[in-house]
């Protein structure tokens, strides 16, 4: 079952899906793709899930670099209509539709946030893992929503929406990732200044304001 707050982001997806782009479309995006993608394994000829795969940016590029087989999943019915990818699931991501050891590979971009029980998220993913499959994923970074900063869109009728996210530390994943069988290989935070240094309308004073604050994590686990 979906909580509510879950209940109220699938809702906001599906109002930001016909503008959601299919590719990193602010700064702050194209540095967690970039992070994400020094991260991933080799994928040609691996199963593959896009998971919360939104627009499906990560299948896509999952295709291209030929995975054997690639399926996307999200809550949200607005996103998957804009995934255009042949393999698509609606699915709450706490109980994924999978058997287990489906797939070699899970990516998960900026969504494990949305997660109401990051431990039990975790072993549903390690659930659909095969031995020695691996997955990637990336977060917006506790100490940004500590700091003021939010998860926010503004919908086609004008409309701002925020997101219900919550706050779990690299510590946390790692932790949980541990409990669910899984090895966390590496972890990276990207900070102001420092890893996130792209320049966009205002970027100046934001470098300013918030140097050395991370906006992002990335980390890659595997299961033995």
């Amino acid at each position: 079952m979906i909580a509510d707050a879950e209940l109220a982001n699938v809702d906001a997806y599906d109002r930001w899906a016909p503008s959601y782009p299919p590719h990193p479309h602010n700064p702050l995006m194209q540095a967690e793709q970039q992070a994400v993608l020094e991260l991933w394994p080799e994928v040609a000829g691996l199963r593959a899930l896009d998971l919360a795969c939104g627009t499906g940016r990560y299948a896509r590029l999952l295709q291209q670099r030929g995975a054997a087989i690639v399926v996307g999943a999200d809550a949200s019915a607005g996103m998957l209509m804009q995934a255009g990818i042949e393999r698509r699931v609606r699915a709450d991501m706490m109980r994924l539709p999978f058997a287990a050891d489906a797939f070699d590979f899970v990516v998960a971009g900026l969504a494990v946030g949305h997660a109401p029980d990051l431990q039990g998220w975790m072993h549903e993913v390690a659930r659909v893992l095969a031995p020695g499959g691996c997955l990637v994923f990336s977060d917006f970074h506790p100490q940004a929503a500590r700091a003021g900063m939010t998860r926010s869109f503004t919908d086609g009728e004008q409309r701002q929406h925020h997101l219900a996210h919550r706050l779990y530390d690299l510590a946390e994943h790692r932790a949980a990732a541990g409990r669910a069988g899984l090895v966390l290989e590496a972890g990276r935070e990207l900070r102001v200044g420092l890893e996130f240094r792209e320049s966009f309308a205002g970027s100046d004073d934001f470098h300013r304001r918030w140097h050395g604050l991370p906006l992002l994590l990335a980390a890659r686990a595997r299961k033995p």
